[in-house]
């Protein structure tokens, strides 16, 4: 027998830009949204019956009619409210997931309608929406961050293809990819805005004060500290690209080096990953 397995279908790169000018300097919220559906859609797929299917334009339309009383705080508040509004949609509808990058603007000076694009990070929230509950994860996306000292990488097996120095002293320089899972929200009413910025001056703080003798230590120290601080956080995943800084050797023009001049390198780069969770004890 063959059947439909697994599905889901939407809309992808929603581009919305809002502009708040009740206050000095205005606001600009700039988002990117993507919307899926998963349910009993099987027949769209075998039979090519579209009864159940919410047009993908439908949902780019909806976005931006809701985003006028409705994206007023948080993106993952905004999120909620998408995703309520099409798990309400149909019967079919089973779950809702919505994912909304938020990229910055700063207001230029002391102008009110003047604004740069901050390109060095995004805010992001994931939202799924069930029958039976909600599930909300914020996150950073592209923040550049850099250690030139208190980092180090020894102690690693050495076969006949390494040639990596063991070293208690080198940049750590990567950008982050996190993001945080909230625990069970028995509060509506959560304040992600706050939360948002606390977790994100923890990462930054406990980063900037720890002594790293890995990458995949570093993820555990910063996450753990998360967990121990902020308790509505239920969970911290993190991709930490390792962008390689080597030092380079000017000897052969008769030049010291101590740990002055580097090459710095994109491609190719390691690449840690972990969450760092609450066990069930």
């Amino acid at each position: 027998m063959i059947e439909v397995g697994p599905n889901s279908y939407g809309k992808s790169a929603i581009r919305l830009v809002k502009v708040v000018r009740g206050g000095t300097p205005h606001r600009v919220r700039d988002l990117t949204l993507g919307i899926a559906l998963e349910g009993d859609f099987a027949a769209s797929y075998r039979d090519g019956d579209n009864a159940a299917v919410i047009a993908t334009d439908t949902m780019k339309n909806t976005a931006y009619a809701l985003a006028g009383e409705h994206l007023t705080g948080s993106i993952e508040a905004f999120a909620l409210v998408l995703g309520r509004h099409f798990l309400a949609s149909g019967a079919e509808v089973e779950r809702a997931r919505v994912s909304i990058d938020e990229h910055a603007w700063r207001s230029i000076g002391a102008a009110s309608d003047a604004f740069s694009r901050d390109g060095s990070e995004t805010r992001t929230a994931r939202v799924v929406v069930r029958h039976d509950g909600v599930e909300v994860r914020a996150g950073i996306d592209g923040l550049s961050v850099m250690k030139t000292a208190r980092s180090a990488f020894a102690g690693f097996p050495r076969d006949r293809y390494t040639t990596l120095k063991e070293t208690d002293d080198r940049i750590m320089a990567t950008q982050v990819s996190a993001s945080w899972l909230y625990g069970p929200l028995a509060d509506p009413d959560l304040d992600f805005d706050g939360a948002y910025t606390r977790v994100r001056a923890t990462f930054l703080e406990v980063f900037a004060d720890h002594h790293s003798v890995s990458v995949q230590a570093s993820i555990w120290i910063v996450g753990k500290a998360i967990l121990e601080r902020h308790p509505e956080v239920a969970e911290v995943s993190m991709s930490l690209p390792n962008l390689h800084h080597w030092t380079v050797d000017l000897s052969p023009f008769g030049i010291e080096n101590d740990r002055e001049v580097y090459i710095s390198t994109t491609e190719p780069h390691g690449l840690i990953e972990a969450t760092i969770r609450r066990s069930g004890d």
